[in-house]
């Protein structure tokens, strides 16, 4: 059998693109720019509703590769309500070069997540971003009074999973998608939530999160805002779940979480002030420790 290489370099051709698009829910599309379907890695590639993009390119060292995909709208795909939802949000893509007459012969061209996605005459177009892009971030441990870490993650160590810090049920009311109203839990108390997550896990809008704004127990209900309203409907028999929020203040890692030895901040680091303070005879800078013996 002739590698692929081989069949490149012997003018006539019989290859074409494939593509692998998984969300963030577990959801993998395939696409490919040939006429008929193809299927390797147990993904099906369909024709019917395929990507094209503009030239891949690669450079040496640590800058960007991006690029943009361009695609159709339609109802068994890629839909305008699930962008506006943003179920493709840092989607991971794959792109092979495939000989379609034998799709064992492939190669991995791209490899890397969606980015900004614009929609406009039943079409969109898509930014493609390379493996770099994840080491454009910053990096390294801030020194702050308040924690580094995302509750529930690995520095945290705390399990969400806990009934005391979340809850499921169905909203008595929702408006804008944005202000969820439910029957108040006596076992929780008011701001609870505030800075927690809000996920709907049935309905339409099954698999979005977002971050809530505020919890106020209001009229013997509980009202929850979000920062950002759910990007698809959510109805009142629709299910939600409340996880509990972390302020990163030390004092609500001991008191309300219990984890203390998990935090992740400096709460006795020096305020900005201290850089340019001196000591003072009138006043308690004296130089000597903030600390007593």
């Amino acid at each position: 059998m002739t590698t692929l290489a081989a069949h490149l370099a012997g003018g006539a051709t019989q290859t074409c693109h494939c593509w692998a698009v998984m969300r963030a829910d577990g959801m993998t599309l395939g696409f490919t720019d040939h006429d008929l379907p193809l299927t390797f890695e147990g993904i099906r590639f369909a024709p019917e509703s395929g990507l094209s993009a503009r030239a891949l390119s690669s450079t040496t060292g640590l800058s960007v590769n991006n690029t943009d995909a361009l695609g159709a709208l339609s109802s068994d795909a890629i839909t305008e309500s699930d962008i506006t939802a943003g179920r493709y949000d840092g989607a991971a893509v794959r792109v092979w070069l495939v000989r379609w007459d034998d799709v064992t012969q492939r190669a991995l061209k791209f490899a890397g997540t969606l980015g900004e996605i614009t929609r406009a005459k039943g079409g969109f177009q898509a930014e493609l971003r390379g493996l770099t892009e994840m080491l454009n971030q910053p990096q390294g441990r801030s020194y702050l009074t308040q924690c580094s870490a995302v509750l529930g993650d690995t520095r945290c160590r705390f399990a969400l999973d806990d009934p005391a810090y979340q809850f499921s049920a169905q909203p008595v009311a929702v408006q804008d998608n944005r202000v969820f109203r439910f029957v108040a839990q006596a076992v929780f108390n008011d701001r609870w939530f505030e800075a927690g997550q809000l996920s709907v896990t049935t309905g339409p809008a099954a698999g979005l999160s977002a971050v809530i704004k505020s919890d106020r127990l209001v009229n013997g209900g509980r009202e929850i805002t979000l920062w950002d309203p759910i990007r698809a409907g959510v109805g009142v028999a629709d299910m939600l779940t409340l996880t509990a929020g972390c302020d990163k203040a030390a004092v609500t890692c001991r008191v309300k979480f219990a984890n203390l030895l998990n935090f992740q901040g400096f709460p006795d680091i020096p305020g900005d002030d201290w850089l340019v303070a001196v000591p003072r005879s009138d006043s308690n800078l004296t130089g000597q420790s903030r600390r007593n013996p």
